[in-house]
């Protein structure tokens, strides 16, 4: 077990400082992807999310942050989900970036009366007929990201797309979500592997389709290597593209550099948000990490996960066994969002406002993710009413 030696550090230096309440501090697992190409996914995750955390704790009660890396593997992820429950006692959990790994460990956590709150993955069946009291996603649910890549498009006025993702829940939930809001056809669908880093016959599907537009869902390593494809064969000064945040996030463009300028991308959160919550999230991750770590919205979803459940230890005073008072104070939502409004629907997904952004020129000449505005305010997802609770 790997405990996060950083939040041990501060629970020792508190001693006798402690609030009267913590008895003991409460046990949170921060399972996440930390190792291979989309092993920055996870590391944001977990950095936003220590970012939330004051001296130690979240909303004035002791924590203890305990994370381990499920390598991307389903199995794993469980494994250690059940050695969190079994041998730790612990009953909140966070972190999962994939929906493949979310989909093999969730259930087990909320069925044993655990709470998870999502970070990142928000798989389609999760939010609909199958999903669960003690289950909240923070950052979206799939489908609604790449929804707002459709809005997006069809502001920019794209009557034809040619559309890619990977064969998994997330890739699936993405192709479908943006077909549910673009309005014009679809001049062709692939599905790559999850593991896959060459890209040549996309490329060259891609270029004998010839659309008007090309979007994709590729998130951290697997984007960094489509993108420089893209690229390298020519298409991206010829076929424009759009994509959702996880497909152009800033580590992304940091690798992909000038070639991404013009991209446009639909989100839920950018850095340059104008808003007092977000000044000081990206203050805070500035002085952390310095301003040569690019902020991602992996890191402002941990961050917020943190805020959540540092709201609710507050308003129960750290009593996470009366699950009921725990999960209304969970749902209440009783935090600012960097990202603006922000609310739990009736399957406990959010509702918030989704916003266009476009690739240009900083004030450095480096390129830079700017706001030109919002494309849909107060969204929620497609599945909340088959959510019965």
């Amino acid at each position: 077990m790997k405990t996060s030696l950083r939040a041990a550090l501060m629970l020792t230096a508190l001693g006798a400082a402690l609030p009267a309440f913590a008895a003991d501090p409460v046990k949170i697992g921060l399972i996440t992807t930390l190792s291979g190409p989309a092993g920055y996914l996870g590391a944001d995750i977990r950095d936003g999310f220590e970012l939330a955390m004051k001296d130690g704790t979240l909303g004035g009660v002791p924590v203890e942050l305990m994370v381990e890396d499920d390598a991307l593997k389903p199995g794993q992820g469980r494994q250690i989900a059940e050695r969190f429950m079994t041998n730790e006692g612990v009953k909140l959990f966070t972190g999962i970036v994939f929906s493949n790994v979310a989909g093999a460990t969730v259930p087990d956590i909320v069925d044993n009366g655990g709470f998870y709150v999502s970070a990142n993955a928000a798989p389609s069946n999760m939010a609909g007929e199958e999903c669960h009291e003690n289950y909240f996603a923070i950052a979206w649910q799939n489908d609604s990201l790449h929804e707002s890549g459709g809005l997006v498009a069809n502001d920019l006025g794209y009557k034809n797309a040619f559309i890619l993702a990977p064969n998994y829940q997330a890739g699936k939930d993405a192709l479908t979500g943006f077909k549910r809001t673009f309005k014009g056809e679809i001049a062709g669908e692939i599905y790559t592997r999850l593991d896959q880093t060459d890209f040549a016959a996309e490329m060259a599907q891609i270029r004998a389709a010839n659309p008007e537009m090309v979007y994709q869902f590729h998130p951290g390593g697997l984007g960094i290597a489509f993108m420089r494809q893209y690229q390298q064969a020519g298409l991206l000064g010829t076929i424009p593209m759009v994509v959702a945040e996880p497909s152009l996030d800033a580590v992304i463009l940091k690798a992909v550099g000038d070639a991404a300028l013009g991209i446009n991308v639909g989100s839920h959160w950018n850095a340059d948000f104008d808003n007092a919550a977000n000044k000081t999230f990206v203050a805070a991750w500035k002085q952390a990490y310095g301003d040569d770590r690019p902020i991602t919205t992996y890191a402002e979803q941990g961050y917020e996960v943190g805020l959540l459940y540092a709201s609710a230890l507050e308003a129960t005073g750290g009593d996470i066994e009366d699950a009921d008072a725990f999960r209304e104070a969970l749902r209440a939502a009783d935090f600012a969002s960097p990202r603006g409004n922000f609310s739990f629907g009736p399957n406990q997904h959010p509702v918030e406002d989704w916003f266009a952004l476009e690739v240009v020129a900083g004030p450095d000449g480096a390129p830079m993710l700017k706001t030109k505005g919002k494309v849909v305010e107060n969204y929620g997802d497609s599945y909340a009413e088959d959510c019965k609770m």
